[in-house]
């Protein structure tokens, strides 16, 4: 049996079919990362999110179709002139993300081109206006000053420029060697001048080292020459303690101390000239009966100090005899003839025995013994 278009199931049957017509024609899915436009009669209505999307069929339809992902975008390289005239090769990258699908798609045309062109633009405008020297070591500061320039340039577009990076910086082979012995020389200039501190360095140190050794010699010359200066004070007052002994004995009447003075100060010297590096030869005799008769006076003095009058029962301290006594022979002949002794009177018929001391003393006043016919009286 024939189908009629009239016929109301026939009516039916189409509607349906042009109801799935039209819903598979206006649903749109978007993918993941993804923004369509959406345009209706020509105009920017409507931007599709990620997902399933219904649009009007015949009157709406998809104008772009936007990366919202972050996009990596080579920078080809270039030349470019630096602040002092030199050239180099120059390359980069460029990250960018678009935010705002509907500006991306109808603020530029052909987005990419655009940010490539202003990057490297900006690139020769930034790098031109440096020296070499800048350019080689401050990469930072030029990838910061693109980033700053560019983002603000493509924010109208919805794009976001997140980074911007120079890969290689390549300047020409005559350059890079004369760089190279720049940089030699630059080394060997510092060498030099660390060589020369640390000469100065150890010259100052050394000189310190001989100002403080100088110091303390000084001081230690300062040290020994007062303990001499004190020994010598200490020598001297012995000296004078010794010397002050001797004229008190003399101002007592014991003119021995004399002989027993000079007789020390004799031997001294004797011993001095013997024990002398330069004179070895001593031409004898040396006024030896001087030296003896001193050494007899020093026996004098001993036996005074101990009490001792002498075999003959003599008080005097001349040596002269109180009663008449035979005078004491002397152990040698004297020089010359005594004309008293040192402090007694001189002797009388009796004898009075010499004086055993050095040099004959100059004759002395009679003491207070007197002078006896036969003798010292008491």
């Amino acid at each position: 049996m024939p189908f009629e278009l009239t016929d109301p199931g026939v009516l039916v049957l189409g509607l349906v079919v042009l109801a799935i017509v039209i819903l598979i024609m206006g649903a749109k899915p978007v993918p993941q990362g993804l923004e369509y436009t959406v345009e209706r009669f020509g105009r920017y209505t409507v931007t599709l999110r990620p997902g399933l999307r219904l649009i009007v069929p015949f009157m709406d339809r998809i104008g772009a179709k936007m990366n919202m992902m972050e996009t990596v975008l080579d920078v080809p390289s270039q030349e470019v002139i630096t602040k002092d005239n030199a050239v180099v090769q120059v390359d980069g990258v460029v990250f960018y993300q678009v935010l705002d699908a509907a500006k991306a798609a109808y603020e530029v045309r052909n987005l990419e081109r655009a940010i490539l062109n202003l990057t490297m633009t900006n690139i020769r405008t930034v790098m031109g206006s440096m020296d070499l020297d800048e350019l080689l070591s401050e990469r930072d500061q030029i990838n910061a000053r693109l980033l700053t320039i560019v983002d603000d340039a493509t924010e109208p577009w919805g794009v976001k420029v997140t980074r911007i990076e120079i890969k290689d910086i390549s300047p020409p082979r005559d350059l890079v060697e004369s760089m190279a012995r720049q940089m030699k020389a630059e080394r060997e200039k510092r060498a030099v001048v660390l060589e020369a501190e640390g000469a100065r360095q150890a010259a100052v140190l050394r000189a310190e080292g001989e100002k403080k050794a100088a110091v303390l010699e000084a001081e230690g010359r300062r040290e020994a020459a007062f303990r001499d200066a004190e020994a010598r004070e200490r020598e001297a007052e012995a000296e004078a303690r010794a010397t002050q002994f001797v004229s008190d004995a003399i101002a007592a009447g014991n003119v021995q101390a004399i002989n027993y003075f000079v007789a020390q100060r004799y031997v001294e010297a004797l011993g001095r000239f013997a024990t002398s590096p330069n004179q070895k030869i001593l031409f004898l005799p040396l006024e030896a009966s001087s030296v003896i008769g001193a050494i007899g006076g020093i026996t004098e003095i001993a036996r005074e100090a101990f009490g001792n009058n002498g075999p003959d029962g003599g008080a005097g301290p001349g040596g002269g005899s109180a009663g008449g006594g035979r005078p004491r022979p002397p152990s040698r002949p004297p020089s010359r003839p005594a004309t008293g002794g040192p402090a007694g009177g001189a002797g009388g018929a009796g004898g009075d025995r010499p004086v055993a001391g050095g040099p004959v003393p100059r004759p002395v006043p009679p003491g207070p013994w007197g002078r006896g016919s036969g003798g010292d009286q008491a």
